[in-house]
């Protein structure tokens, strides 16, 4: 009808037909993740684009007045002319976020392209980037809670038929929790053969979410596959460090690869439950903002010193790290007399800004006084289109932790294994039908996640309906005192890491040493700092570092 003649089979095509249809516009048609540049000939203008959450990457430069993009940074680093400047200020927020949140990154002068925009470069050499697509959490269903089960089930089902669409074998990570298995359970329903699902674990039971996965690999009749991570593979790191590109502080990128690396060898393609705790209230976090609006105002009353006298008498060493309560508890009632913003901040930081200031050097203090790195989120959450506290934090994770950590690390752990991840969860459709919903129904007073297990309850055992939610993460408190305790040392030690006048050497040695000794648990700062300076000696070093035992 429109009279496009294709000539080639490539899905991409139909990109460049529908910017030839409808312009700019053509962003109001595509679904899904991409990242994409097009040159107009006609007007001489460039266009690039993200898709609407982030799952794709983009980043760009301009060097000697030429205009650069990428979806990896380390291109521009065979440029003649490129200068290998760090972005201090990319590191003073990387230390609180574990990630560097767009649009600056490491590198001075380069930045990436955010979520749900466009970039249009004009034939006068002037940017233009504007934001295509938002949601809005002040809007509210009609749709009664029963309804609203029945549509979430129809977009959810519809999320997954559409992203089984491949030419290539596909398959699923399945973690236990309640998303992927949601995820493997739909596949299940679609599909007319056993679905391919992909697990991971460790040794430390704690950490090691094997059991349930088996759990509904069986409930589903799943071809199940199973990897196990050791603290051995601490040689993967530098490798690890260079797919990432910039300093990278979770964790769960080690065992992500691993995942990937396996799954690739029997599948091209594998959906996954990400998007499920940003759409339905899944993180503990959520749980700790709505309980401190009742508490909050009487730790307002009490006298400081009353809650420092308290603070101390609950423990921080090992040996009750794994129950983990007291760490939570600690975590909890710092903030409380902060205002709801700060509060949720200091929930997602690694390094609190107090620890920040302890490991500091004189220069990186003196630099940074005025520099709240705690602003960025906080001014996020106090701005986002919505009323409600627990919708405020839902949308903030949706426009940073989502995009700049989440989808950040399976796009990367993913691609480096030539792997495929598909995300039915964060559909545009289902997004925005999740923002109409009130906040109770997905939090139910402590209970998270209420009117998602209520949609798929007949996919789950007992066991899986109940269970506590458990992290992606390694066992990195236990390691940094075991296997790894050498390696940590060697590195963030090093006389050659202390010339980088990023820490005060005497202050680091004594935050090392109180992990080391049981006094403090730093576990996911020390995973920081170690991936700060392995960064460091990969991208201004050019080492592959090998741990000799």
């Amino acid at each position: 009808e429109k009279r496009h003649r294709f000539y080639t089979k490539t899905d991409t095509e139909v990109v460049v037909h529908l910017y030839e249809e409808c312009g700019i516009d053509c962003l109001k048609y595509l679904r899904g993740m991409f990242a994409f540049a097009i040159w107009d000939e006609n007007k001489k203008q460039l266009f690039l684009a993200r898709d609407r959450v982030g799952k794709k990457p983009l980043y760009y430069t301009w060097l000697n007045g030429n205009f650069y993009f990428s979806s990896e940074i380390k291109s521009f680093l065979v440029l003649p002319d490129f200068k290998k400047e760090i972005n201090l200020k990319a590191i003073h927020y990387y230390l609180t976020y574990q990630y560097i949140p767009s649009p600056m990154t490491i590198w001075k002068g380069v930045y990436r392209l955010e979520p749900a925009s466009y970039l249009i470069l004009n034939k006068e050499g002037k940017i233009k980037i504007e934001r295509y697509w938002n949601i809005d959490f002040r809007k509210k269903t009609d749709l009664s809670f029963e309804e609203s089960k029945q549509r979430i089930r129809e977009l959810l089902k519809e999320a997954t038929k559409l992203r089984l669409i491949a030419d290539v074998p596909l398959g699923a990570f399945l973690s236990g929790g309640h998303d992927s298995s949601i995820i493997v359970g739909l596949m299940s329903e679609l599909s007319n053969k056993p679905v391919k699902t992909f697990s991971i674990g460790f040794k430390e039971e704690e950490f090691s979410e094997l059991k349930y996965a088996r759990i509904i690999a069986k409930r589903f009749h799943t071809d199940h596959h199973e990897f196990i991570v050791e603290p051995k593979y601490v040689n993967i790191l530098s490798k690890i460090v260079w797919f990432y590109d910039q300093p990278y502080a979770d964790s769960s990128a080690l065992p992500s690869y691993y995942v990937a690396k396996m799954t690739r060898k029997y599948v091209k393609v594998a959906l996954n439950g990400d998007g499920g705790d940003e759409n339905f209230a899944g993180y503990l976090r959520y749980k700790a903002l709505k309980i401190s609006q009742f508490v909050s105002p009487v730790f307002k009353i009490i006298p400081e010193k009353f809650i420092e006298f308290f603070m101390k008498k609950i423990p921080m060493n090992e040996s009750i790290y794994a129950k983990k309560s007291p760490r939570y508890v600690h975590r909890f009632i710092e903030p409380l007399k902060e205002k709801p913003a700060r509060r949720n901040i200091v929930w997602h930081a690694y390094f609190t800004n107090k620890l920040k200031n302890y490991v500091y050097s004189g220069k990186m203090k003196s630099i940074f006084k005025g520099d709240d790195a705690y602003f960025y989120l906080e001014n996020l959450f106090n701005h986002v289109p919505a009323i409600d506290l627990i919708d405020k934090a839902l949308y903030t994770d949706i426009l940073a932790y989502l995009p700049e950590d989440l989808l950040i690390k399976m796009d990367i752990a993913t691609m480096a294994n030539s792997l495929e991840a598909r995300s039915p969860f964060l559909d545009q459709y289902l997004i925005e039908f999740t923002s109409t919903l009130p906040s109770k129904w997905k939090l139910k007073g402590i209970t998270s996640k209420f009117i998602l297990k209520e949609t798929f309850k007949d996919y789950f055992p007992e066991e899986i309906l109940h269970r506590r939610k458990q992290g992606f993460s390694i066992p990195l408190g236990k390691w940094f005192r075991g296997e790894w305790k050498g390696f940590l040392k060697e590195i963030i030690l090093s006389e050659k890491a202390l010339k980088r006048g990023y820490f005060d050497g005497n202050r680091l040695r004594q935050f090392v040493y109180d992990h080391i000794e049981g006094r403090a648990d730093y576990g996911y700062c020390l995973w920081a700092l170690l991936m700060l300076e392995l960064w460091h000696r990969v991208f201004i070093d050019n080492e592959i570092v090998i741990f000799q035992k």
